[in-house]
């Protein structure tokens, strides 16, 4: 978190290109993981190699599979996932540790 205050508008883009750089992630780097890491621990594909493997999800994906999108997004929920759970943290960590530190009864 920086210290520098941004305008609602830097916010906004520096949003937008994170959610399009994550994207990216997961229609390129994403399928060609799953496809190598797929293939060293279930064997070769039964398809006709990686193109085939990455025509099928992308076609799966621009038609709107449910599945597909949830991969391809995958990498952006997984980045949102950890941003709430350590805004949670921040929000419930002082209060716990209040509790821990001082002794009962004393202000």
């Amino acid at each position: 978190m920086s210290l520098i205050k941004q305008s609602p508008k830097q916010r906004y883009l520096r949003e937008v290109a994170l959610f399009l750089s994550l994207l990216l992630v997961g229609l390129v780097l994403l399928p060609i993981t799953i496809y190598v890491v797929g293939g060293a621990v279930f064997g070769a594909y039964g398809g006709q190699g990686f193109g085939d493997f990455f025509g099928i999800v992308s076609g799966r994906f621009r038609n709107g599979d449910a599945i597909a999108w949830f991969l391809v997004l995958s990498p952006y929920l997984v980045w949102q996932i950890l941003r709430l759970t350590a805004l949670a943290w921040r929000l419930v960590g002082p209060a716990v540790g209040e509790n821990k530190t001082k002794p009962p009864g004393l202000a």
